[in-house]
């Protein structure tokens, strides 16, 4: 990997880091308690609690994602950045731009998915 496509990945982190801190603050903001004085009815208070559960779920995969985006910013320039850890091979420049915290090639990704 040539230090363009480096830098290139480099931007597409920092640009999906800045997007995902939004994005945490706001689902942040969504998962707090429902209070019960509230004045939602009973099946209105039900989804409610239903989505917040969504909200917690898809705010604990972002903050996971945020903690691989931060660690390949770490890694991107040492040599084995961008080098599949089970077969250690080069990951495509593609599936670096979509998934910059790969770490596996799509073939393995898929074999470690079976």
């Amino acid at each position: 990997m040539n230090q363009k496509e480096k830098n290139e990945i480099r931007n597409k982190i920092e640009a999906d880091l800045a997007t995902l801190e939004k994005q945490i603050e706001t689902l942040e903001a969504k998962t707090k308690p429902i209070s019960p004085d509230c004045s939602l009815g009973r099946l209105t208070r039900l989804e409610a609690m239903g989505e917040q559960h969504v909200n917690h779920k898809v705010l604990d995969e972002s903050k996971l994602r945020l903690t691989r985006l931060q660690n390949a910013l770490l890694r991107i320039d040492k040599p084995m950045f961008g080098i599949c850890i089970e077969c250690e091979e080069e990951i495509g420049i593609g599936r670096m731009l979509a998934r910059p915290e790969s770490v596996r090639c799509v073939g393995c990704a898929n074999q470690a998915n079976r």
